[in-house]
């Protein structure tokens, strides 16, 4: 159900949460899915761990965190992830982001994880940038992907 030349990315909680509540390079990735601009996946694992961080963390009213999650699950492609990997080992949660990427067959995962994912660089082919860093490709090479 791919569009045609539209970057398969996968983004990471911390990317989400911060889109939600701040401004800044992260609202700006949210936007481009809003947009239908990239082709986002997501796994039950990211819905999950988005609505808890909204609700324990951010302490979101329970009708606005589902009312986003309709919203990010309208948004993007859910795969449920057949594999399991342990790469990080120092948070295993980073662990059901890679698998969600591999599972997608994305091109992309965009995380503001510094310690963790950002460090790994890539993973099976598949790029970790962070926001800003994938806005720059966005913007560079993602106008000329999408005019093919």
């Amino acid at each position: 159900m791919q569009e045609e030349n539209k970057l398969k990315v996968v983004i990471d909680t911390n990317v989400f949460i911060s889109g939600l509540n701040f401004r800044g390079t992260p609202r700006e990735v949210l936007d481009l899915i809003w947009e239908k601009k990239i082709e986002v996946y997501i796994s039950p694992f990211i819905i999950e761990e988005i609505r808890d961080t909204l609700l324990e963390d951010f302490d979101w009213d329970k009708e606005m965190v589902e009312e986003v999650i309709k919203r990010i699950k309208k948004a993007t492609v859910e795969v449920h992830p057949d594999i399991t990997v342990s790469v990080i080992k120092g948070k295993d949660s980073d662990n059901r982001i890679l698998e969600c990427a591999i599972e997608g067959k994305v091109q992309y995962i965009v995380s503001g994880d510094k310690r963790h994912l950002l460090s790994l660089k890539e993973y099976q082919r598949i790029r970790i940038l962070s926001p800003g860093e994938f806005l720059i490709l966005f913007h560079n090479t993602g106008r000329s992907f999408l005019q093919k």
